[in-house]
């Protein structure tokens, strides 16, 4: 029986974890939270920090592991890669990961090899950024250079902001440092979806429309819709340029979170590469709009079992996650779904209880439950994905 070690157990984190078990693996969890779900399926689990690479390893070599997975987890990551790299087991460069799961790096990166690149700098201390902004146009985007879902990402409109936003930021950082850019404006939506790699070779791509609340953070994703809306050829030329980046930095096998946009003169704006699958629920959501099981090839490939390997076929299914949340801080008195959406429901999961304590959504630690939409055509979904506080309504007192 094969050993699989993943890192992590929270909620989003299920579905390869469940998938492995199901298929007779031999699951391993670990992270530094005992009561996350996929520890209870586990066949066994270790409180040790996804970002403990040196304790992960230890732990891969005490209990000879066939394959690791950093699954929908962009400070994972880089372990899973570190540990890949030490034991020979499936993976892709540790090197080459840290640029991607570091926006200072990756910013770097992009701007050496030629890729559009917003005018940014990278600060440990408050003075510095002050000095810096003094200098640049607003609006910026800060975020911090290491965290993930959308944790202390936001946009600044002044300088009379930047001191609160700036210690939000650098709250979220593991490595101390905040990262500022120029804003650039995207025409359309910002697409969120996820790419997979195959000896070297972009096997697949699939773009989805990332939705937000404006209310809460216009930078944090509360849905994707796909198929996206982009034109055909945006869509050849993004699958170009990912596959020219993910090449230049010799990686090889597994799955990738993209980010990206368009501008009003056609240029394409990477905004990141994550070396993992998505959240947001985007590989089930991928799974149901095409058949492809980005899930099990993830799982499988982690311990190279090629037979999960899919050839994609034209999408025929308009679906889209959407992450049920707060507007505001306060108790949790009722989730109201429309009629009209519950017939569309095809997956719900709900992960605060009535009366319970929420927060106003800033990033995906304050989600409050998570949902699958399907739909009968792609102007249904885009309206009611545009329109969802129309259809879905968490009511807080």
């Amino acid at each position: 029986m094969k050993k699989i070690l993943f890192l992590g157990g929270a909620h989003m984190q299920l579905p390869p974890i469940e998938y492995a078990v199901n298929s007779g693996y031999h699951v391993i969890t670990c992270d530094y939270l005992p009561d996350n779900p996929g520890h209870e399926i586990a066949h066994e689990y270790f409180n040790i920090s996804t970002t403990d690479k040196e304790g992960v390893l230890k732990l891969a070599e005490r209990k000879k592991i066939n394959g690791i997975v950093a699954y929908a987890s962009d400070p994972a990551a880089p372990t899973a890669a570190y540990v890949a790299e030490k034991l020979n087991l499936p993976g892709n460069p540790y090197e080459s990961v840290n640029i991607l799961a570091r926006k200072d790096l990756f910013r770097s990166f992009l701007i050496e090899n030629g890729f559009n690149t917003p005018k940014n700098s990278v600060f440990r201390k408050l003075e510095d950024a002050i000095e810096w902004c003094s200098e640049v146009k607003f609006p910026l985007i800060m975020k911090p250079v290491d965290s993930s879902g959308s944790k202390g990402v936001s946009l600044l409109k002044n300088k009379a902001e930047l001191r609160s936003l700036f210690n939000d930021a650098l709250s979220y950082s593991f490595s101390g440092k905040v990262i500022i850019e120029e804003y650039i404006e995207k025409s359309g939506y910002q697409i969120d979806s996820d790419v997979f790699l195959l000896d070297g070779e972009l096997i697949f791509w699939y773009w989805g429309d990332q939705h937000q609340d404006k209310e809460c953070n216009p930078h944090a994703p509360i849905g994707i819709s796909f198929p996206t809306m982009l034109s055909k050829n945006h869509q050849v030329l993004a699958a170009s340029e990912i596959e020219r980046l993910l090449k230049l930095l010799n990686m090889k096998t597994g799955a990738f979170n993209v980010e990206f946009f368009f501008d009003s003169t056609g240029k394409i704006w990477i905004i990141e590469i994550g070396p993992r699958n998505g959240g947001n629920l985007i590989p089930e959501v991928i799974r149901e709009s095409t058949g492809i099981d980005l899930i099990k090839m993830t799982v499988d490939a982690a311990v190279s079992n090629k037979t999960a390997i899919q050839k994609f076929s034209n999408p025929t299914i308009c679906c889209a996650s959407y992450i049920l949340h707060a507007k505001k801080d306060g108790i949790l008195e009722e989730i109201k779904i429309s009629e009209k959406i519950k017939k569309k429901t095809i997956k719900y999961n709900q992960y605060k209880k009535i009366g319970d304590m929420v927060k106003k959504y800033k990033n995906s630690q304050d989600s409050i439950g998570s949902m699958i939409i399907k739909f009968s055509n792609i102007d249904e979904m885009s309206q009611i994905m545009t329109n969802a506080e129309d259809f879905i309504d968490v009511k807080v007192s």
